[in-house]
């Protein structure tokens, strides 16, 4: 390739400024006709093309060729009415025809995703990273095998370097769907409060108005049915009924023909958000410990604490009349009979029953247990005689009959085989060792016949913690009034904070301190089953996929009534967990992922920017189904049209890589001072004669 450059030997302005100021002398020498001045003028110009220094350069040039990206869609949806089969067909086809043309190199760009992770199909995400290492101006042309259903199009104008962007679509025109889409839905509600969910089932390629009958499903369980209208919004009312994550599946019925039922199902997960949870807490006479149980619930701010102290049993009552006296009424009908319900663990610490509390009471106790309630009777030498609170109606659910011995020797507090696998007890820190790393108390109930679980021993390996569950509430026994010890540091404390806080969030529910559980957990396309039991060994769980594939699974020790177990999440959806009795779910990716939220192949999303780039769009396959190949024309830069009906242009590229330079000045040197010095010897020449 040959071209004329310039290099001046001396500034461009000293050499206009020379150029004028000869121009305006030549131009007086032609006006006043003095002989020679064209020579003159020869000389000068000459001179002038010395100073710029023209320069021929020749440059040696290796053509480059042009780069077609093929960029072939992967996704889950591919996967549909054998699209991925019409796709590598086409692939197979489109690869063939581009290796016959010379000049042109076909870059096949896969845009598959992680499943697990992604949230719908990113190809011009893939695209960009295919051809980061290709300039612009080598681009020919980019070729889409998709369905359509692109969920990263670009909404500002996409830089190809004036190449062409075609799509070919696989799947057909007439496909029919049928889809749930939640329209709203909270993140967050409070356990017991309704909340209000608004769902839509669309009949895609359908007429709409349909009845179908959608299934609920409420943490895997069946919920509820109803029969809703396709096309029209419809509300479904729910109240929370636990902490944590309570996870809502819209199940839609089949529509005859659809494309796929994988879409016919939407999740909705509500964090439970429970309100302050309410204790209340009765302390019996005053004790050294009276302040621990007061001191860590008012520490917790999950917890709405109301305490009354018995400070004047009716032994010590006199004609004094009640608004005369400075302690406040123990209101005993409001707490045990009005508002009993409102609270979700009552406490008695060293109560004795002498008859500040009506008998009735102590009925309405344990109607109040069975019912979702929970009470914790922290013992001492309250529960030894006549005064016991074990000579009340609370006894019928009482996990432990006191004998009326009282054990006032120093011991350990151990943590039994069955502590150990329980929540409460199982992480209490210095339980291993033998003896533990903690104090010792030194006063114990005696107490018999346990019907719960005794996640601790004490004096002579009697029970001192007892847990149990009660119709559909829970209650706890503690039987010894000296955790105290621990909160002071005696012999170095121990870990009350721990045991007394798990104890009390245990009465209450909370999820994460059952004692038999079983949780699933979706991370890094990974499913992590767990087994929190208190049976010697956990039953085989069976797992079920987003798409109905099952596969049983049996879970590995991991401690002390822990069990677990862990294998590949390849599919994006709901996956369950049962064991036959408990059930668990957890989702795999976005709850309700953008890659079958639409499932009908489509041009309508790419046809925009397709139409930008005079590109082309079409299916892959004629309307008998049959592979539909375009002819590849080459066509060169600045056409208007770069596809049509049965064919896909390419913008052939004049892009190269540069070999070597050479360069040849035309008036320096030797010929340059030939040249100059003739003109002047000729202009004296033709003033001498």
């Amino acid at each position: 390739m040959w071209s004329l450059g310039f290099d001046p030997v001396v500034p461009g302005l000293l050499i206009a400024l020379l150029a004028v100021v000869a121009l305006g002398l030549l131009a007086l020498a032609a006006m006043r006709g003095l002989r020679g001045t064209w020579l003159r003028a020869a000389a000068v110009a000459a001179l002038v093309a010395a100073l710029v220094n023209p320069i021929v350069v020749s440059e040696e040039r290796t053509p480059l060729s042009t780069v077609v990206a093929l960029v072939v869609d992967q996704s889950a949806s591919q996967t549909l009415a054998e699209r991925d089969d019409t796709t590598e067909a086409m692939r197979a086809a489109l690869t063939e025809r581009f290796g016959q043309l010379d000049g042109i190199e076909l870059r096949v760009i896969d845009g598959a995703r992680d499943l697990a992770a992604s949230d719908g199909t990113e190809l011009f995400a893939a695209l960009n990273a295919g051809l980061a290492d290709v300039p612009p101006d080598r681009l020919g042309a980019i070729v889409m095998l998709t369905d359509g259903q692109v969920h990263d199009v670009p909404t500002g104008p996409l830089d190809l370097g004036g190449a062409p962007l075609h799509a070919l679509i696989s799947g057909r025109a007439s496909e029919t769907d049928r889809r749930v889409v939640v329209d709203e839905a909270p993140r967050f509600g409070i356990v017991g409060e309704p909340q209000t969910i608004s769902y839509t089932v669309v009949d895609d390629g359908a007429a709409p108005g349909a009845a179908v009958r959608v299934t609920i499903l409420a943490d895997g369980r069946p919920f509820r049915t109803d029969t809703v209208i396709a096309g029209r919004e419809s509300t479904f009312i729910f109240e929370v009924p636990h902490g944590g994550d309570n996870v809502l599946e819209f199940q839609a019925e089949a529509l005859a023909g659809e494309l796929t039922d994988i879409n016919n199902r939407a999740i909705v997960e509500i964090n439970g958000i429970r309100e302050n949870l309410r204790v209340l807490l009765v302390s019996g006479e005053p004790h050294a410990g009276e302040r621990t149980w007061r001191d860590l619930l008012k520490s917790d701010a999950s917890v709405d604490l109301i305490h009354f102290t018995i400070l004047r049993p009716p032994e010590k009552q006199d004609g004094t009349p009640v608004n005369e006296l400075a302690l406040i009424q123990f209101p005993t009908r409001e707490l045990f009979e009005q508002r009993i319900n409102e609270f979700d663990l009552i406490i008695f610490d060293r109560y004795q029953e002498q008859g500040v509390l009506p008998p009735a009471y102590f009925d309405n106790m344990a109607q109040f247990v069975r019912n979702g309630g929970a009470i914790l009777i922290a013992a001492g030498p309250d529960e030894v005689g006549f005064f016991s609170i074990y000579n009340t109606a609370l006894a019928q659910i009482l996990p432990i009959s006191p004998t009326g011995a009282l054990v006032e020797a120093p011991f350990y507090p151990r943590v039994t085989e069955a502590g150990f696998r329980h929540p409460v007890t199982r992480d209490l820190l210095g339980a291993g060792q033998d003896p533990p790393e903690w104090s010792r108390w030194f006063r114990q109930v005696v107490a018999t016949n346990p019907t719960g679980d005794v996640v601790m021993n004490g004096a002579d390996g009697r029970p001192l913690l007892v847990l149990a569950h009660e119709g559909e509430g829970r209650v706890a026994m503690l039987l010894s009034d000296q955790a105290w010890l621990w909160a002071r540091g005696f012999e170095g404390g121990g870990p009350h904070v721990d045991l007394l806080r798990n104890l009390a969030h245990w009465l209450m529910a909370e999820p994460d301190l059952e004692e038999e559980a079983l949780r699933a957990d979706a991370d890094n396309g990974r499913l992590t089953i767990e087994r929190q039991t208190m049976e010697e060994a956990a039953a085989p769980v069976t797992i079920t996929s987003p798409t109905g594939a099952t596969t049983t699974m049996t879970l590995d020790p991991a401690g002390p009534g822990l069990y677990r177990g862990t294998m590949a999440a390849d599919e994006v959806g709901l996956w369950q967990v049962t064991d036959g009795t408990l059930v668990a779910v957890t989702h795999v990716g976005p709850p309700n992922p953008r890659e079958f939220q639409e499932a009908r192949s489509t041009t309508e999303k790419l046809d925009p920017i397709v139409d930008v780039t005079n590109g082309h769009i079409g299916r892959m396959t004629d309307a008998a189904g049959n592979l539909d190949l375009p002819r590849i024309l080459e066509i060169r830069p600045g056409a208007a049209n770069f596809g049509g009906g049965d064919w896909l242009g390419i913008r052939m590229t004049e892009a190269s890589t540069l070999l070597g330079i050479e360069r040849v000045p035309l008036f320096l040197g030797f010929l340059g001072l030939a040249i100059l010095l003739g003109l002047v010897t000729v202009t004296w020449y033709r003033e001498g004669r």
